[in-house]
Formats: C-alpha cells, sequence, structure tokens
C-alpha cells in the first residue's frame, strides 16, 4: 500500500509549455506553474522500477496510467502482477485479480494535496516544494531533459524527495524517481503520453467484479 500511496505523486508536473533553447530554473518553474490551468487530463504508458532499499530487492512493472483534474486517476499495471488503482476522486480501488480482491475506501489525503494531484495544488510550485536543477553546472541529462531536485516543504513518508525529468522541448515528464523516508525509490519513465485528450469520467469509476472480495484500507 505505501507503493500505491507512492505512485500518486509521480505525474504531477507534466506541462506543456513553449520549447526552449537554454533553460533556468525560473523557466523551468513558470513554464510548469503557467501551464496547470490548461490541462484537464493526461494518459501515457510507463514502465516502473521499485527498489527496496533493506531487502536489496528490485521488482519492475509496466502499465498505463490516466489522469483527470478532481483527484481521477487510474493506474493500470500489466506485469508483472496485473492490478488496478483507481479513483473517483472520493473513493480508491485497489483491484488485484490474482486475489480476487479489490481493497477500497475514501481517497487518500495524498490525493487532493501538492504531493498527489497533477492537475492541482502545484500551480504554486514553490510554496509546496523547495526546487533546485539536480545539477545546476549542467542541467540536462544525457538524454537532453531539464531535471528537477524537489523537496516538499511538508514531506510525508510516501515523499522524501522527488526528482523529475522533462523534455524541454515541451516540458513533458519523462522520468520520475520518488524516494520514501527509508530510501526507497520508485523509479517510472513515461512514453506516448497524450495531454487533455478528452478522458471521460467513467474511466475512474470502479465495479468489482462477481464474486469479488472487498477489504476495507487500512
Amino acid at each position: 500500500m505505501r507503493y500505491a500511496v507512492a505512485l500518486l505523486t509521480l505525474l504531477v508536473l507534466v506541462v506543456s509549455a513553449a520549447a526552449q533553447t537554454t533553460v533556468t530554473l525560473d523557466d523551468a518553474i513558470r513554464g510548469i506553474e503557467g501551464a496547470y490551468g490548461r490541462m484537464t487530463d493526461l494518459k501515457a504508458e510507463f514502465t516502473q522500477t521499485a527498489f527496496n532499499k533493506s531487502l536489496n530487492q528490485t521488482i519492475p512493472a509496466t502499465g498505463k496510467v490516466y489522469l483527470k483534474k478532481g483527484g481521477k486517476l487510474r493506474w493500470e499495471y500489466a506485469e508483472p502482477t496485473p492490478q488496478q488503482i483507481v479513483s473517483d476522486g472520493k473513493t480508491i480501488w485497489i483491484y488485484t485479480p490474482t486475489l480476487n480482491q479489490v481493497n477500497t475506501g475514501p481517497a487518500p489525503e495524498a490525493l487532493a494535496g501538492p504531493a498527489g494531484s497533477f492537475l492541482s495544488g502545484l500551480g504554486k510550485l514553490r510554496e509546496h516544494f523547495s526546487v533546485r536543477l539536480l545539477n545546476p553546472a549542467q542541467p540536462k541529462d544525457a538524454d537532453g531533459n531539464v531535471v528537477l531536485d524537489l523537496t516538499p516543504k511538508q514531506p510525508l513518508p510516501t515523499l522524501q524527495r522527488l526528482i523529475l525529468a522533462f523534455d524541454p522541448n515541451g516540458w513533458r515528464l519523462r522520468k520520475a524517481v520518488v524516494y520514501d523516508q527509508f530510501e526507497n525509490t520508485v523509479t517510472m519513465q513515461f512514453t506516448n503520453l497524450a495531454i487533455n485528450s478528452g478522458l471521460e469520467d467513467k474511466l475512474f469509476a470502479f465495479v468489482p467484479p462477481k464474486g469479488t472480495a472487498t477489504v476495507p484500507l487500512k
């Protein structure tokens, strides 16, 4: 469950802005903050690597993600174990077909705050995070993405640090790394990202299949 909540943080800064050849920290922040009012939804494919430091264990995964204003989200994991994490902004469902079980409860508080909301709450980046370039001497990584290092001003157990890499040609998120309080990480890379494609609300509703056991979230 810790990883499920942590993953809600991963797309908070996906933006659409004018391409720039030289990017400063202020350029990036202005582009990110200015884009939130223009964005209503997004969808993307992702590959994920979850690393547990104490066990020295790495678990890969792949899937698709759909997000919409109002705290609506849908994470569909295809591998290694099929799973769906769905929220209509009020209720969250975590469905694991192999267990024939769905965990459900009120949407986590993180969905409504800067750590979990990707379309609202982060319109003022510096209000919620201490923001810097990961490497001020070399703002771009080997792929040409601008990399930001964010520390939440009110850290959560599931979010102590967030590193985000953006393609400066459109400011779309390409990679995200979430650190929790134990220095475990969840790393995600995004492809085929589409913004404002008109996702329908029914995508963010979940009806458990007949015979599925319902277990309250704890």
